[in-house]
């Protein structure tokens, strides 16, 4: 049930629709039939449209053949995460205590997929509330890999990230408020990205309102700036949406790195990475000196692991949300989350506000380092694989619920635009992922950063076609 149009780039299809050697109506059978066929093994789909898709489908056909002028992504299937609304359709957060409950309005990332012309085909899967980085809920289930089914695809963009590696979209909107888009990127192999906080503007009001981002999952580069070019701007319902002009981020995934200066760090100070992934990361961040960069070794990135202050933060924001449901429906929750956030929720007001105050210094670190530096490469995490069903890798079981991930966290704090691409293989043959973080507002550095590390290596070197049983 595999074609060549299933691992297809998004740009290409683009230009296939564009020029009518391939419909929309088929670009979208083609989707909901290899979601369909997967659920049974992958659940990527906590809510499939099929309706809706095929008949937006037939109208961004239509519009090809009558000639009208086409948008950014006319034509292309789409999946959207249950931690985004889209009106009409249920928007349960992964949580049984949000089952039934069904979004009135679209986000305004979801309005613009319309307007660009992509075709919306389902939601996707997501640990509960967004609040684990593997994917599995008690509401969807597991949500598995699509190279070995064995483990996860991580998460909390679960769904999202197997429909893109199991050719089912060719990229999917996601959520990352502590690495939840460039954590499943990096398990599969594929591109995460998140733009500068308040880039792609996130409303209805996140759970984690100062920290969560709305990004792009795709098989490569480009067609994850394409996704993120499609859904950024301003939207005043987003009291920190960003004003100024969206960087030219296609533009970016063809500009040298020639005299970028790039920072390598395979600990940010105190992670603790399997040796294979550190060098397979580091071989990765090294080879942009090729291509002209100036790569500097740097050990530690920061004085002290941030974790504690993005848990204060990220927990307390959810813990408030769903206070009652911990109080009086617990048994629906998620025994994990629900245990992270009563820790959460005892904090005192003082250490609260303690915690506030140390992340603007860590702001003003990050500004620090930034002036010396266009972008930070780091491992997107400690690990190439992660068991389905299991919440922290062996090897790490001192680690928080979120904590063992390491990387991606700080950069939530801070807000400054990060993203993930494929390093390589592992000796398992699962996916390493490399981590790009650039200054504030800098989504363009980290677009051709991440475009240089895809050209040193072989084209579909990251991509093991799904064949649906």
């Amino acid at each position: 049930m595999t074609s060549d149009l299933d691992f297809m780039t998004a740009l290409d299809l683009r230009r296939l629709v564009a020029t009518r050697a391939v419909s929309p109506v088929e670009l979208t059978e083609r989707a909901l039939a290899r979601a369909e066929a997967s659920q049974a093994t992958l659940n990527a789909f906590c809510h499939l449209m099929p309706e809706e898709a095929r008949a937006a489908a037939r109208a961004a056909e239509e519009a090809v053949m009558r000639g009208q002028p086409l948008g950014l992504l006319h034509g292309l299937p789409v999946s959207v995460k249950d931690l985004i609304a889209v009106a009409g359709v249920p928007y349960a957060s992964g949580s049984r205590a949000m089952a039934g409950n069904v979004a009135a309005a679209d986000a305004p990332s979801v309005e613009r997929l319309r307007a660009a012309g992509a075709i919306i085909v389902g939601k996707t899967t997501t640990s509960e509330f967004g609040a684990k980085p593997v994917g599995d809920s008690p509401l969807t289930g597991i949500t598995r890999h699509p190279w070995d089914l064995s483990r996860t695809p991580g998460g909390s963009s679960a769904g999202a990230a197997a429909s893109v590696a199991a050719g089912i979209t060719p990229f999917a909107l996601g959520t990352d408020g502590g690495g939840s888009l460039r954590i499943p990127a990096a398990l599969t192999g594929l591109v995460g990205l998140k733009a500068q906080f308040g880039r792609v503007p996130v409303w209805p009001t996140s759970a984690t309102p100062t920290l969560a981002h709305v990004g792009s999952l795709a098989r490569n580069v480009a067609d994850a700036a394409l996704l993120t070019t499609a859904v950024a701007g301003h939207d005043p319902r987003d009291p920190f949406a960003v004003a100024g002009p969206v960087p030219d981020l296609l533009g970016a995934t063809k500009a040298s790195v020639a005299g970028l200066r790039v920072a390598w760090s395979a600990t940010l100070g105190y992670a603790r990475p399997d040796p294979e992934v550190a060098a397979i990361a580091r071989a990765a961040a090294t080879a942009l000196a090729d291509q002209g960069a100036i790569v500097e070794e740097v050990e530690a990135v920061f004085e002290t692991d941030p974790a504690d202050l993005w848990t204060a933060e990220f927990y307390a924001g959810i813990g408030t949300r769903l206070r009652d449901v911990l109080e009086t429906r617990r048994d629906l929750l998620d025994p994990a989350v629900a245990d992270v956030l009563d820790a959460a929720l005892a904090q005192e007001m003082r250490a609260y506000y303690e915690t506030v105050f140390a992340r603007y210094a860590l702001r003003d670190r990050m500004a620090r380092f930034f002036a010396e530096h266009d972008v930070l490469l780091s491992p997107t995490l400690p690990i190439s694989a992660l068991e389905a069903g299991r919440n922290i890798p062996a090897g790490l079981e001192d680690r928080s619920l979120v904590s063992w991930a390491f990387y991606t966290y700080p950069f939530n704090l801070t807000g400054q635009p990060a993203a993930s691409v494929c390093a390589g293989l592992a000796a398992d043959g699962m996916p390493v992922g490399l981590q790009i973080v650039g200054r504030s507002l800098g989504e363009a550095d980290v677009v051709r950063a991440a475009a240089a590390v895809e050209r040193t290596k072989p084209p579909g070197y990251n991509l093991r076609p799904f064949t649906v049983p």
